[in-house]
């Protein structure tokens, strides 16, 4: 399957990557041959396979829940941008600000 330069740049602008020429010519290649295999995929017969299907048996691992301390706030707090007393601070998301 081969993909325009635009939609390697459409693909690339969902994704908010910049791509220089050389980086769009390659990923049309590629992209296109991953989407060639994929496109493989339509070729098989599915009828009787329900969409639940799994090929392996799934279940869930879940690990006791045992409380332990806590890590200190300060070294939690280390790399963070901008603080506020014991709080990570951030940019108001809901328009207003604390």
């Amino acid at each position: 399957m081969e993909l325009t330069s635009e939609e390697v740049r459409h693909i690339a602008s969902l994704a908010r990557l910049g791509l220089t020429d050389e980086e769009v010519e390659t990923l049309q290649a590629q992209l296109g041959d991953i989407l060639g295999h994929v496109n493989q995929l339509n070729e098989l017969d599915t009828g009787n396979i329900p969409p639940t299907a799994m090929v392996i048996a799934v279940q869930d691992v879940v690990a006791e829940d045992e409380p332990r301390p806590s890590f200190p706030v300060d070294v939690m707090l280390a790399n963070a941008p901008e603080r506020k007393g014991n709080y990570f601070r951030t940019k108001a998301v809901l328009g207003y600000e604390t």
